[in-house]
């Protein structure tokens, strides 16, 4: 794989690409901008989201460790659906902060399997116990970056992958 580098800095997704950024959603890489901040000039992913008219800049040498990712391989799909079927919920902190933080940190990683365990814990929750407004706010835009990510990937509608997670 040919190293991409834009003015001195390693580039690993280039204009076009689509994305997952975690906790935001699926966008797509419109350009590749610089700015000067404290007298350092610092290279931007520019991406605009697909389901809103939010853009978001993000620094090229922070994206990965903020999680952003390109999204999972149409053969990967498969393997997230069969997890979403199987009947493995991990244990999970009754104390609700701890329970939130770890679930938190787990969505902010980005991975699409940690994407989906959250979904299924949280909706495990909901129907043994019911859930906070903030776990419930968390449990939709998770549901909602992991559908969108598998219809994509899938050629699926969103109705559809909704229904089948």
């Amino acid at each position: 794989m040919p190293l991409n580098v834009w003015k001195g800095v390693l580039k690993v997704f280039n204009i076009g690409d689509l994305v997952c950024y975690p906790m935001h959603g699926i966008g797509r890489i419109q350009s590749i901008t610089e700015n000067v901040c404290d007298d350092k000039t610092v290279s931007y992913y520019v991406i605009e989201f697909l389901a809103s008219n939010m853009t978001a800049m993000v620094p090229v040498s922070k994206a990965s460790e903020i999680g952003l990712r390109h999204l999972i391989k149409p053969e990967e799909y498969e393997g997230v659906i069969e997890f979403m079927g199987s009947d493995f919920v991990r244990d999970e902190n009754d104390n609700w902060n701890q329970r939130y933080r770890e679930n938190m940190e787990r969505l902010k990683r980005g991975s699409i399997l940690e994407i989906a365990d959250v979904v299924k814990c949280l909706e495990r929750r909901d129907s043994e116990r019911g859930l906070s407004s903030v776990e419930r706010k968390m449990l939709l835009t998770a549901k909602k970056v992991l559908v969108m990510e598998l219809a994509i990937v899938s050629g699926k509608t969103e109705d559809e992958i909704e229904l089948i997670v």
